[in-house]
């Protein structure tokens, strides 16, 4: 896993990150850090002329502590694509409707694919010749109150 740490850039500011996945293992970072990351279906795109994915999500930053003693947490955008994919797979979800936004559960690797989980039992498979992902953060990242809960979260 390629990984810039984050670091503290202009006026205090902590730097966004920036990872790359080749393997199974990667991908369960790039996972981790997507979990409940929010996905508009219209920020999602294949462009198979470059056999490429792309998508921007609204991201939690589950890697820092909340600030405000605690009371609040952190969302950004992030740019993912995924390279060398042959075919997107959808299921659950309407790619006309540009309006729809999914939940990222997880993000996993199976023979010859990269499946997305989405709530509420949506799913994307990307058709994938190897695995080759590439997350940045985008922009500065923006306070929020909610926190995501998991029903076997403790609290």
């Amino acid at each position: 896993m390629a990984r810039d740490k984050p670091t503290r850039g202009g006026a205090g500011e902590i730097a966004g990150l920036k990872l790359r996945a080749e393997d199974d293992e990667d991908l369960a970072v790039i996972s981790t850090v997507l979990q409940d990351a929010l996905v508009p279906v219209g920020e999602m795109a294949f462009l198979p002329e470059e056999r490429r994915f792309v998508m921007v999500a609204n991201r939690f930053v589950w890697e820092r502590p909340p600030i405000d003693g605690g009371k609040r947490y952190e969302r950004t955008l992030a740019g993912i694509a995924f390279e060398d994919v042959a075919a997107v797979k959808i299921r659950g979800f309407d790619r006309a409707d540009p309006d729809r936004i999914l939940q990222i559960l997880a993000v996993r690797a199976v023979p010859g694919a990269v499946v997305f989980d989405f709530s509420g039992s949506d799913s994307m498979r990307l058709e994938v010749g190897r695995i080759l992902c590439h997350l940045e953060d985008l922009g500065e990242p923006w306070p929020t109150p909610w926190r995501p809960r998991h029903p076997l979260d403790e609290g």
